[in-house]
C-alpha cells in the first residue's frame, strides 16, 4: 500500500490532476469549492495499470495554509511535484520543495502542468529547464518531469506508468511490530461514533485490538478498519487508515495526536534534534528562538535550545534541543519542519535522534554532543548502544524500542554487542529483541558495581562495629529498583566483591574489631549469660554494660540473639533450648508456658518471649495454652 502526497505553489493545478487521475475531487469543503482552493488536507484514491492500489494526500499550496500542508505530507512514500506550465517556479513552489528536502521524501515525479494553456513549445523547454535548475541538490535532483494537462488529459497515462514505475522502485513499509496513525482529521458517523483517519505505520492494526490515543489517556478498541473506503479486519503499514473506535468521544480527539497499542509510545515535551537551517532564510538562527515544530500530524510551539554554538547561519547543521509548549509522540528517526511564528517562515527542519532525552543538557557538553553525533552516524550496534546509555539497565524490549532499529537489524546488533561484551545481561532471560531480560552497557554496569562497592565501604567505616549494611539501605542509596538492584548484588557476591549474611551485605575484608576495653565489656557480659543461660541479662541491661553499637556488633556475629525487644540469649543457649524443648514434645507432647518455664528452671517473662519467638519463626504452633511442633 502506498501514498502519495502532492506539493506546489497555490492555484498549479494539483486538486485539479488529482481529480483527473483518480474520479474523485480531493476537496472536502465547500468553500474550498468555492475558492477554488485547498485549505485543508484531502484525499483521493485509484488503482495504478498494475493493479496496485494508491491513496493520494492533496495539501495545501498557499502560503496562508502551508501548516496544513505540513500536517499531510510527513506520512507519504513519494512527491507528487506539480509546476504550472504558464507560470512555472514561484514561491510556494519552492517552500514546498524545502519542506520535501527536509523530510527526505526520496521518490518523486514533476507534473509540468496545464500544457495546454502554452502553445510555445520553447516556453515549455524553458520553464522544464527552470524546474530542473530549481530540484538541484535535493531529494527531486533526479525525477522525472512529465507534460500534463488535467482539462485535455495529454500526458496522463505517462504520468500514472512514471509513477508506477518509481513506486516499484521504493522498499515496502517497515513493521516494527507497533503499530503507530498520526491523526491528521477526526470525525464521528451517526451510529458508529469517533472515527480519526491517518496513514499507519510501523505495524498493523486489527479489529479488536485495543488502542490508546497519545497524547492523553484516552483508551478504547478498535472497532472497524477502512482503506479506501473498503472495510478491512487489518491495516498495513503505509496505508491510508480510517479507524472507528470505541469507548473514545471524539470531543476528546485532534489533529496530532498518535493512535497506538497501549503502552508502546511514550510523549514527551522534550527532543534532541539534529537540524539543517534553509539556506535561504534571512537571518542566523538564535538559541533561544521560539519556533513552531511539525512532527507527524502534529503542530506545537517550542523554544529552542541550540547545543555547541551561540548560532547557526543560514545553510549550516547541528544540533538541537527543544523544550515544547505541549507533549508530543514521536521516536527515533523521524522527521520534521521548523516554522519561525511571526513573521511566519520555513527555518528548516532534520531527523529526530532521542525521543526521549532524560533531562535538559548543557549546552555546551562535549559528552552530550558526542553521544548525539554516535546516534544520529553510527552503525546500528552503535544506535542499541546509545539506546542503552539513555535508559540505563532496562529489559532488552525496552531498548530495542528506543534504538527504532528494525526487527533483524536489532536482533544482529544486539548479537554483535553481547559477543563482544559491550552489552551484558545482568538479570536472567532470552537474548531477544522483545525478552524483558535486563541488560546494561558494560561500563554503566561496571560503574554501578563501583558505586556499590564505595557505598559498602563508606558504611563499614562509619560502622565499624555492624556486621554490614543492610540491603535496602544500599538499595536506596544507589536509588535503582529491585530487580536492577537484585541482579546488581547478585554479580558482586558471584565475584566474591561481596558476602551476604541475612538481610546484610559487607565486604569480604571487613570484620569486627573491639577495642581492648570493648573486649572486657564484651567477655564480662557474655560470662552473665553463660552463669545464667536462660535468665540472661535483659536487652536493656546488656546494652548499658557494654554499649548500644557493640551490643548491635554482638547480635552482627551471632554471638547474641534478641527474640524479642525485652530478651536476648545467647546464640548457643538459645540452639540447646529449641533441641530440648523439640525432645520434649516429642517425649510428652503438647506443652503449656508453665511445663516450658519449670525445664528450664526460669520465669515465665523469658520462656513467653522464646515460646512466642519460635511460633513466629515457624519452629512452634499455639494451640490454645500449648504448643506442638510445627
Amino acid at each position: 500500500m502506498r501514498v502519495i502526497g502532492t506539493a506546489g505553489h497555490v492555484d498549479h493545478g494539483k486538486s485539479t490532476l488529482i481529480e483527473a487521475l483518480t474520479g474523485t475531487h480531493p476537496d472536502r469543503l465547500q468553500e474550498e469549492r468555492d475558492r477554488e482552493m485547498t485549505i485543508v488536507l484531502g484525499f483521493a484514491w485509484w488503482t495504478l495499470p498494475n493493479g496496485e492500489e494508491v491513496g493520494v494526500v492533496d495539501v495545501p499550496g498557499h502560503r496562508d495554509f502551508i501548516e496544513n500542508m505540513l500536517s499531510g505530507v510527513g506520512g507519504i512514500d513519494a512527491a507528487l511535484f506539480v509546476v504550472a506550465a504558464d507560470e512555472g517556479v514561484m514561491p510556494q513552489t519552492k517552500e514546498h520543495l524545502s519542506i520535501l528536502d527536509i523530510l527526505q521524501i526520496q521518490a518523486g515525479v514533476i507534473a509540468l502542468t496545464k500544457v495546454d494553456l502554452v502553445d510555445d513549445p520553447e516556453w515549455l523547454d524553458l520553464v522544464e529547464e527552470e524546474v530542473r535548475q530549481a530540484v538541484q541538490g535535493t531529494v527531486l535532483a533526479d525525477a522525472p518531469i512529465v507534460r500534463v494537462s488535467a482539462k485535455t488529459r495529454v500526458g496522463l497515462e505517462e504520468l500514472e506508468s512514471t509513477l508506477q514505475e518509481m513506486l516499484g522502485t521504493r522498499p515496502p513499509r517497515v513493521d516494527l511490530g507497533r503499530p503507530r496513525l498520526p491523526i491528521d482529521r477526526v470525525f464521528t458517523i451517526s451510529g458508529f461514533g469517533t472515527v480519526v483517519t491517518g496513514t499507519l505505520t510501523d505495524g498493523n492494526l486489527r479489529v479488536g485490538d485495543e488502542v490508546e490515543i497519545l497524547p492523553g489517556d484516552g483508551r478504547g478498541r478498535v472497532r472497524g478498519l477502512q482503506t479506501h473506503q473498503t472495510k478491512e479486519d487489518l491495516a498495513v503499514p503505509g496505508s491510508r487508515t480510517a479507524v472507528n473506535i470505541s469507548g473514545v468521544d471524539v470531543n476528546d480527539v485532534q489533529r496530532g495526536q498518535i493512535l497506538a497499542h497501549p503502552g508502546t509510545l511514550k510523549a514527551t515535551r522534550r527532543l534532541d534534534l539534529r537540524f539543517r537551517l534553509l539556506p535561504d532564510v534571512e537571518q542566523p538562527l538564535l538559541h533561544n528562538t521560539e519556533v513552531k515544530l511539525f512532527v507527524g500530524a502534529a503542530e506545537v510551539v517550542a523554544r529552542l535550545r541550540l547545543l555547541g554554538a551561540d548560532s547557526l547561519l543560514p545553510g549550516d547543521a547541528g544540533w538541537i534541543q527543544l523544550e515544547l509548549r505541549d507533549p508530543v509522540v514521536t521516536v527515533r528517526g523521524d522527521r520534521y519542519i521548523l516554522r519561525r511564528p511571526s513573521p511566519a517562515e520555513t527555518l528548516g527542519g532534520g531527523v529526530v535522534v532521542d525521543a526521549q532525552p532524560k533531562r535538559r543538557h548543557k549546552r555546551f557538553n562535549e559528552a552530550v554532543l558526542a553521544r548525539l553525533d554516535a546516534l544520529l552516524q553510527g552503525t546500528p550496534a552503535d544506535v542499541l548502544v546509545q539506546a542503552s546509555l539513555a535508559l540505563g539497565p532496562a529489559p532488552l524490549a525496552e531498548v530495542v524500542k528506543q534504538s527504532n532499529l528494525e526487527v533483524e537489524t536489532a536482533q544482529a546488533a544486539l548479537d554483535e554487542l553481547l559477543s563482544t561484551g559491550r552489552l551484558v545481561i545482568v538479570d536472567g532471560g532470552a537474548a531477544t529483541i522483545n525478552s524483558k531480560a535486563l541488560v546494561s552497557n558494560r561500563g554503566v554496569w561496571e560503574s554501578l558495581a563501583a558505586n556499590g562497592l564505595k557505598e559498602v565501604t563508606a558504611y563499614h567505616r562509619a560502622n565499624p562495629l555492624r556486621r554490614g549494611m543492610p540491603r535496602e539501605e544500599l538499595r536506596s542509596r544507589l536509588k535503582l529498583d529491585p530487580r536492577m538492584f537484585n541482579a546488581l548484588v547478585s554479580d558482586l557476591v558471584q565475584a566474591e566483591q561481596l558476602l551476604e549474611f541475612g538481610p546484610l551485605v559487607y565486604l569480604p575484608e571487613h570484620s569486627i574489631q573491639f577495642s581492648a576495653a570493648q573486649q572486657n565489656k564484651v567477655d564480662a557480659l557474655l560470662a552473665r549469660f553463660a552463669a545464667e543461660p536462660f535468665t540472661p541479662p535483659s536487652v536493656k541491661e546488656a546494652t548499658e554494660q557494654v554499649g548500644e553499637d557493640v551490643f548491635a556488633a554482638l547480635v552482627d556475629l551471632g554471638d547474641l540473639l534478641p527474640v524479642s525487644a525485652e530478651v536476648a540469649f545467647r546464640k548457643t543457649d538459645f540452639e540447646r533450648m529449641v533441641a530440648e524443648l523439640r525432645a520434649l514434645i516429642e517425649t510428652n507432647g503438647p506443652v503449656s508456658v508453665a511445663q516450658v518455664r519449670d525445664h528450664f528452671d526460669t520465669t515465665r517473662r523469658y520462656v513467653l518471649a522464646f515460646l512466642e519467638y519460635l511460633d513466629a519463626t515457624g519452629v512452634t504452633i499455639r494451640r490454645g495454652d500449648e504448643r506442638i511442633l510445627k
